[in-house]
């Protein structure tokens, strides 16, 4: 990998910085992906200076967008009703026996700890 040096003003470094940060990225990291897109595709790179960069808001966003479209292709719900079958959602022996197994758990780690189980 080489290194190129760039000079610029100290507005424009500090500006740089805020917005790699917006990004959660670096300076470094914008400045060689806008140089791989301009070797790779002159013409998207003459638009990416003037494209609207994502803040770190909006990549979230995506991201989420992205995550919940996954879900929703695997099958995977987010309530526990899209998950169990009734029998399993309605099964009140095994609900207690897992918050008995749970409360077990939890005495336990207190005590190693040397906790009383009213501290936590």
């Amino acid at each position: 990998m080489k290194n190129i040096t760039v000079s610029v003003d100290e507005e424009t470094h500090r500006l740089a910085r805020v917005r790699a940060a917006e990004m959660d990225t670096s300076i470094s990291a914008l400045v060689r992906g806008y140089l791989t897109r301009l070797a790779t595709d002159p013409a998207a790179a003459g638009d990416a200076a003037a494209a609207p960069v994502e803040t770190i808001y909006q990549r979230r966003c995506r991201l989420l967008r992205e995550v919940l479209a996954d879900f929703d292709a695997h099958g995977i719900g987010l309530r526990m009703s899209e998950n169990l079958p009734r029998e399993a959602l309605h099964d009140r022996v095994a609900a207690r026996a897992e918050a008995v197994a749970e409360r077990e758990r939890r005495r336990s780690i207190s005590e190693a700890l040397g906790n009383s189980a009213c501290d936590s």
